[in-house]
């Protein structure tokens, strides 16, 4: 799915499922919106569970019984041997996150992971420039380079690539303060799709501007946590004697599945940079 909106000039959303209800809420609301959405399963979320399997399986069964096109992905992985479990389950791709190490390990790991998985037909994301926001690291001025990019997307063979272009991981507000003109720059140099992590803190406005000046593929997680929480909180607020929790967690579940249809409305449409449909 990822590209064919690069082609048409917008978005894919990619939204990151914790629990059960976040893969229920994120399919709901594609369903409403009438088109395709990523389930994203970070290597945070798989320690949560104790593992992989338990919410991968969950995420793929909620998958193959949605009304649109849903794919499952892992996020973030860093160990190979995690990337195997995925593939094993029917993953229909991965992002693996070497952005840590120096260049040369970055490729090398990489170029390892890609032809594992194009070997099993699973489409691969990495990442080049690291985003900040993980493990407590806020960068937000972290910029990929465009020739390095491209550079690295033709070592690897991957087939799409998170950049940083001025997000970071775990942004509570939507104040992030894109370059813009750095994405119009990646888009044409960099010949496979591109990733926007950290998308949480950017505003409506600025994804749609993101999308149109090249990104496709955008990650959202903690904007989402935000309207599953404040729910759950405003439920138990209003009712002390409260104790089923499929009450307060089904009202969670509504006001996700209410945002993502909201934000696919956003992504998913082509946008206009200087009057003309952007293209890659």
């Amino acid at each position: 799915m990822v590209a064919p909106a690069a082609g048409g000039g917008f978005g894919v959303g990619a939204f990151n499922v914790i629990q059960l209800e976040h893969a229920e809420a994120i399919v709901t609301g594609a369903e409403a919106a009438g088109v395709p959405v990523i389930l994203q399963i970070s290597e945070n979320a798989v320690r949560y569970h104790g593992g992989l399997a338990p919410i991968g399986t969950a995420a793929l069964a909620v998958a193959r019984a949605a009304g649109v096109p849903v794919a499952v992905h892992l996020d973030h992985a860093t160990e190979r041997a995690l990337v195997e479990e995925a593939v094993r389950l029917g993953f229909g791709s991965v992002m693996f996150d070497a952005s840590v190490l120096p260049y040369e390990e970055n490729v090398r790991a990489t170029v390892d992971v890609v032809r594992l998985c194009h070997a099993a037909g699973v489409w691969v994301e990495a990442e080049l420039g690291e985003v900040g926001g993980k493990d407590g690291v806020h960068a937000p001025g972290a910029r990929t380079d465009p020739a390095e990019a491209a550079g690295f997307t033709a070592r690897t063979g991957v087939d799409a690539l998170a950049v940083a272009v001025g997000t970071s991981h775990a942004m509570l507000t939507r104040t992030a303060s894109l370059d813009l003109d750095l994405i119009a720059a990646l888009r044409t140099t960099v010949p496979v799709p591109l990733v926007l992590h950290g998308s949480s803190g950017a505003s409506d406005d600025t994804l749609a501007a993101a999308v149109a000046h090249g990104m496709t593929k955008i990650n959202i997680a903690t904007h989402l946590n935000k309207a599953f929480t404040t729910a759950v909180r405003v439920r138990l607020a209003a009712d002390a004697a409260l104790v089923d929790t499929r009450a307060y967690l089904g009202d969670g579940r509504d006001a996700v599945s209410e945002e993502v249809a909201r934000l696919l409305g956003i992504l998913t449409v082509p946008h206009l940079v200087d009057g003309a449909a952007t293209a890659p």
